[in-house]
């Protein structure tokens, strides 16, 4: 019987988290100092329970800003970066039987909106590198273009995604939904798919990622964003989206559980409405890292996700700074299972 490709959930244990770091090269430079304490308070949430790994031009800079941390927990990689989007642009991990691999996708800046050309390359880098163990196998996936912030799995063989996303201009258009639900069951070893085909944020550039609007919490469980509020602008896609979700049902054929995320505060910066959601949490070790707006919804978002997690402490990180560059905490961040980065004490 030929071994089974496993898409990991995101609860899996993990042995790091990648953060891709702001520099006076990126479009954070006119408020690098604004954004910087950002990422370093999600890095310091990380190594208080796992491996950090920072892909940076300039290592020195980003320990001066950092600080006092335990940097036995931090692996440094230099390379020339565009931008900061590691859930984009870092490599989806994969379980293909016992073979632990790490899949590389063409990111193309979300459809060729942004820049790139150094983007692309990082993991190709930190495979020469030797930042994953020698295990894990690299997987060139050219010439699909996939990023990690448009897909959820349940680990289970399930996978929730956007039809808005995948289908989008410049990403993979000539292929059919059928083609790409054909393709992206052969590459993730997945049972099912399940599309939403409605829901979206104002000022997204990413063309409805799934994980600012619904998340796989546990096998059995969905979080995602609610709006109640007739006079928002996304109330009527925000409502077909929920309903979409109520008619999901598990392989078993139950519905989901649902927890519902308040619809965050309207936070506009230079006359733009920005993506701001809580849908945007990264679940690691022990913790779920949630994106607070300076808002009393924060406390909501944070008691409906301790429901969601009761195992998990629940910690709020303020992500003001990162929409004003249209994404959030979960975007920032890629996470990789236990056993697939190096520890320090390989690499001396």
């Amino acid at each position: 019987m030929e071994a089974k490709v496993i898409l990991p959930a995101e609860w899996h244990p993990q042995s790091a988290v990648q953060l891709t770091w702001p520099h006076e090269g990126t479009d954070w430079a006119p408020i690098i100092d604004e954004v910087v304490p950002c990422f370093v308070a999600i890095a310091k949430e990380i190594i208080k329970r796992e491996m950090l790994l920072v892909v940076c031009p300039d290592e020195a800079m980003v320990r001066a800003q950092l600080g006092d941390v335990d940097y036995s927990r931090v692996i440094f990689r230099e390379m020339e970066t565009n931008d900061t989007w590691a859930r984009d642009h870092g490599g989806i991990s994969v379980f293909d039987g016992a073979q632990a691999a790490v899949y590389d996708f063409v990111f193309n800046g979300w459809g060729m909106k942004f820049a790139a050309n150094y983007d692309n390359l990082i993991t190709r880098k930190l495979f020469h590198t030797k930042t994953f163990s020698e295990e894990v196998i690299p997987v060139n996936m050219q010439p699909i273009v996939l990023e990690g912030g448009s897909i959820e799995s349940d680990g289970e063989g399930t996978l929730l995604t956007t039809v808005e996303c995948l289908s989008s201009v410049n990403r993979n258009e000539y292929l059919g939904q059928e083609q790409l639900e054909y393709h992206l069951k052969e590459i993730f070893g997945l049972d099912r798919i399940l599309w939403l085909e409605s829901g979206y944020l104002a000022g997204d550039d990413t063309d409805s990622h799934v994980d600012t609007l619904a998340r796989f919490c546990s096998p059995d469980t969905i979080a995602y964003v609610q709006c109640t509020d007739e006079g928002d602008e996304h109330f009527e896609e925000l409502q077909e989206m929920e309903q979409e979700l109520k008619a999901f049902t598990r392989k078993d054929g139950k519905p989901y559980n649902l927890v519902p995320l308040p619809m965050a505060d309207k936070v506009e910066w230079e006359g733009e409405r920005l993506p701001a959601t809580y849908a945007n949490f990264l679940i690691i070790n022990g913790a779920v890292l949630v994106p607070f707006y300076n808002s009393p919804k924060d406390e909501v978002a944070k008691t409906a996700l301790q429901q969601a997690f009761p195992d998990r402490e629940i910690v709020g990180v303020n992500c003001l700074p990162l929409i004003k560059q249209h994404g959030s905490l979960h975007c920032v961040t890629m996470q990789y299972p236990e056993g697939f980065v190096i520890s320090l004490s390989k690499e001396k």
